[in-house]
């Protein structure tokens, strides 16, 4: 007689569906790390890219007196709208027009997307064609981020902490890659180098999703010799796609199967067939989700590109820094925050309400604003470092708190259209800071010190 678990499935159906979940659990964590990546690399160096490449590593040492603003004459908020104006447009089309393109087809786009901005931001000699790879990769992380999101809601709710650490690990690794790269004590490499060295992360990227990740079967696949499956087929507002799993059905991820309870309707939600009212009354009530997440990225946005490149402190009070060494640093406390937040967040049996967290965040940007202008407020780099590592925390939080909510509250049939229409959120947000930031820039520098 066969060793039967409680749910009458043998004990070697019921391991082999166990590790098939944990392998899942993985797969999300990897494709949130790859798809950020190569975004937080771009902001890391935005310094560097204004620069055009011209610093090399310790060619700037750290200031023993400052006398004046240390102002680039293009605030790095440039760079952020380059890296999130295609972001944006990809995310706002995707829920809405790529609903029949199949996610292999999405994934293989990014990959491509992702190694062709490094090179391009690598082997280019102004500023301008630097941008162009920035927007690369803006476009690829938009497209990867709405397509993961919605890829999840065919699996239960754990994967969206899994891929909430990942984008927060992608943070951490990141920022603390390109500032270990590029520091004079450390790797020393050029900014160049460094970016080469990053290509290794589109092989990941691959390697997760077509050989890690175990899909069920209710997601539509491509077959490369068979051009009809390129795109998901739709008769009578159907799909061969359809959200299936909950919390419960974590065993049944491999073969796809419903766990008991499961009361997941099989036609999925179908918003291109709805009428103009129709759509803004499916739309509407995401905005109680929308606008609180998206005050949280204006205002942690705003501090990074267009607060932290102006808080510049001396050799006594910055452990030696230079000034971009002093940015790159920033940028590292900021994503180790996010990354906490992300990856506890989910675990948590509590957390403030996420408009709680959006009015913290907005302090936050009001009190480093006065301190770019008035520089006594900030006695030292550690202080700057431990708000911007406070600033992490509070945004990683409001992320994970947003989505686990909405796997909570959204009937299943609309989960994925939801998801990916929240996604969006940030990156307005994202898209405002970066507007706001360079006339910020222009006007604190134009300020006697």
């Amino acid at each position: 007689t066969s060793l039967i678990y409680p749910d009458r499935q043998p004990i070697g159906d019921y391991c082999r569906r166990r590790m098939s979940a944990k392998r899942n659990l993985v797969a999300f964590w990897l494709l949130g790390l790859c798809n950020n990546f190569a975004y937080v690399i771009m902001l890391s160096a935005a310094k560097d890219i204004l620069e055009k490449g011209a610093e090399t590593p310790g060619s700037k040492v750290c200031n023993e007196t400052i006398t004046h603003r240390d102002c680039s004459p293009m605030s790095t908020g440039s760079v952020l709208l380059a890296d999130i104006i295609p972001s944006l447009l990809i995310k706002t089309v995707a829920p809405l027009l790529l609903q029949n393109v199949p996610f292999d087809i999405r994934h293989a786009a990014g990959i491509v997307l992702q190694a062709s901005a490094f090179i391009t931001v690598a082997v280019s000699d102004t500023a301008y064609l630097a941008l162009t790879g920035v927007a690369m990769a803006s476009f690829g992380s938009g497209l990867g981020e709405v397509s993961y999101l919605s890829l999840s809601a065919y699996f239960p709710a754990s994967v969206i902490t899994a891929y909430s650490s990942g984008t927060g690990g992608a943070g951490v690794f990141g920022a603390l890659a390109y500032a270990s790269l590029t520091d004079a004590a450390m790797a020393s490499l050029t900014p160049k180098e460094a970016l080469l060295a990053m290509l290794v992360v589109p092989l990941i990227f691959a390697y997760t999703f077509w050989w890690l990740l175990r899909l069920p079967p209710s997601v539509h696949r491509v077959r490369v010799v068979e051009p009809s499956s390129w795109l998901i087929i739709r008769a009578g507002g159907s799909s061969s796609s359809a959200p299936l799993l909950h919390d419960s059905d974590e065993e049944a991820v491999e073969d796809g199967e419903r766990g008991a309870g499961t009361d997941a309707p099989t036609t999925p939600f179908d918003f291109l067939s709805l009428d103009g009212a129709e759509k803004w009354r499916a739309v509407k009530p995401l905005f109680s989700y929308m606008i609180p997440l998206a005050l949280v990225y204006f205002a942690e946005y705003f501090i990074n590109q267009g607060l932290l490149e102006l808080l510049v402190f001396d050799c006594a009070h910055a452990f030696r820094l230079s000034a971009a060494a002093q940015y790159r640093w920033f940028q590292v406390l900021y994503q180790i925050g996010v990354f906490i937040s992300r990856t506890v967040g989910g675990l948590l049996p509590w957390m403030p309400a996420v408009t709680v967290l959006a009015g913290l965040q907005l302090i936050n940007s009001g009190f480093l604003s006065a301190a770019a202008v008035k520089t006594s407020l900030l006695p030292h780099f550690a202080a700057g470092a431990a708000i911007v590592l406070y600033e992490g925390l509070l945004g990683g939080s409001a992320y994970v708190h947003t989505f686990r909510t909405m796997h909570k509250e959204i009937s299943p049939s609309r989960r994925e259209f939801a998801l990916g229409v929240v996604s969006i959120a940030d990156t307005f947000g994202i898209l405002f800071a970066g507007l706001a930031a360079i006339p910020t820039h222009n006007a604190i520098c134009a300020l006697p010190l």
